[in-house]
């Protein structure tokens, strides 16, 4: 008979359920009841995220206007924030694409996944690019307009023009046929890596701009409005990075004038 620690590991590293696991059901010691129960709270839990990534597959084919067109999902980061640019990515995937189980809205996943997850959507995506548009642009436009535009310059800036986009809750201005999906990032696997590489792609930028100007903590918030940033501000005033046209930053200059 094994031992409840060769039988913990055994079941550790199967991926399903075995001829040799008979035994394994009807053995009433309690370590190996409790490793049982935790595989098979394992299986359950892919078998689920199997199920939700095919339901993202079939959203994004129930798009195609033909067999192997080519559907771009485009998405943001950033767009509430003080200070940085707004991020847009673009992203063609391989139809049924299993690669990528588990990618999802970028908002519900950690930073470590997320990372993991951008080097992945990379590797296997047929093409993907990234756009930033600058705190002075989305001054000029207005946020709503800055993001659009953005979105529309990383469609144009893949190596294909795709056949359909689906777009993060947006419409944007270009003859390619298009669909707007509100919560995309969460119902789109395409949208859902495109929020991935928008998002890491801001906070890398973010944690550059923060070795620039210390003082702000841009590491730390990504130049959302905490009250650690607000108090940078309030101390050190906007740098050429920050949003003008935000509050509180508008009434600081306002004030200052």
């Amino acid at each position: 008979m094994k031992t409840i620690k060769e039988i913990t590991q055994a079941l550790k590293e199967a991926k399903q359920v075995e001829q040799w696991m008979t035994e394994i059901e009807q053995d009433e010691r309690a370590g190996v009841v409790k490793a049982w129960a935790q595989f098979q709270k394992r299986l359950e839990k892919q078998e689920a995220l199997k199920q939700a990534h095919q339901v993202k597959l079939d959203f994004d084919a129930s798009y195609l206007p033909y067999e192997n067109a080519y559907i771009a999902g485009t998405d943001e980061a950033g767009r509430g924030p003080l200070a940085g640019p707004v991020v847009t990515a673009a992203v063609i995937l391989p139809n049924n694409c299993m690669e990528l189980l588990g990618v999802n809205d970028s908002k519900q996943l950690s930073k470590e996944k997320r990372n993991d997850f951008a080097a992945l959507i990379k590797q296997h995506a047929l093409y993907y690019s990234v756009h930033f548009q600058s705190a002075e642009e989305i001054d000029r436009l207005n946020i709503y307009e800055a993001t659009r535009q953005s979105m529309l310059k990383s469609i144009e800036a893949l190596d294909v023009a795709p056949s359909f986009i689906l777009a993060d809750a947006m419409t944007l201005h270009t003859n390619i046929p298009q669909a707007s999906i509100i919560k995309g990032d969460s119902q789109s696997l395409a949208i859902a890596a495109a929020s991935i590489l928008a998002k890491t792609a801001r906070d890398d930028y973010m944690e550059v701009l923060d070795q620039e100007f210390p003082q702000y903590g841009f590491a730390q918030h990504a130049g959302y409005g905490t009250k650690q940033h607000v108090e940078a501000l309030e101390k050190y005033g906007p740098t050429i990075h920050h949003r003008k046209t935000f509050e509180p930053i508008k009434s600081m200059i306002e004030q200052r004038e």
